[in-house]
């Protein structure tokens, strides 16, 4: 993360959220939608669509992308970017598992 030193979170179990399924993670400054896919993975968003804030989290999954619920929007799972013809962008969270454990970036030092 750009020299950033990332604290790393256990947030929950990879089976805490079901398979295209999402479960939302609560700072103080923003929450933060846990996406995982059909294959396992788990990708990380602000839980706000850069359309109309719309909670990504309530979206369905598909791929690596999330359809936003309020205006089918479609965004990049990988990179948060908006699918064409939309622009925009939502801003990702570094994740990774570990033995099945979900670990999120949270900040640094």
């Amino acid at each position: 993360m750009d020299g950033i030193l990332s604290v790393w979170a256990d947030v929950g179990h990879l089976d805490d959220i079901p398979r295209l399924g999402s479960r939302v993670v609560t700072t103080p400054a923003i929450d933060i939608a846990l996406f995982r896919t059909s294959d396992d993975r788990v990708f990380a968003l602000h839980d706000l669509c850069p359309h109309k804030a719309g909670k990504l989290s309530q979206g369905i999954i598909h791929g690596e992308s999330v359809t936003c619920p309020l205006h089918n929007w479609v965004i990049g799972l990988t990179d948060g970017k908006a699918k064409e013809p939309d622009e925009g962008c939502a801003r990702t969270v570094p994740v990774r598992l570990e033995n099945g454990r979900i670990l999120l970036a949270v900040g640094g030092a």
